[in-house]
């Protein structure tokens, strides 16, 4: 399988690319090696392959998710650049 210049630039009218001369040969050049990679993986009979659903045989491996407190509240407010007793001062959002 192989692709004309008119299909490249097609293409590339489309994904809103612009290619000089000399690096429009050289696209066309690898996507028709491309095209041809994927005409060889066409050809592979994969009628006994069972479908890949997951690519790791591990079910569930992350851990359980539990709230808990990492800073305190004290904490959280040293670094604001303003704040109010307990609260964080930020702009009105609302008029």
């Amino acid at each position: 399988m192989s692709t004309d210049l008119a299909t490249l630039r097609g293409l590339a009218h489309l994904a809103r690319l612009e290619f000089d001369a000399a690096h429009e040969q050289q696209m066309l050049g690898d996507l028709n090696n491309i095209l041809d990679f994927v005409a060889q993986l066409e050809a592979v009979d994969t009628t006994d392959v069972e479908p890949l659903v997951h690519l790791s045989q591990e079910i569930n491996v992350l851990r359980d998710d539990e709230g808990r407190n990492t800073v305190s509240h004290q904490e959280g407010l040293r670094n604001a650049p303003r704040k109010d007793s307990d609260y964080f001062r930020v702009p009105k959002v609302l008029d």
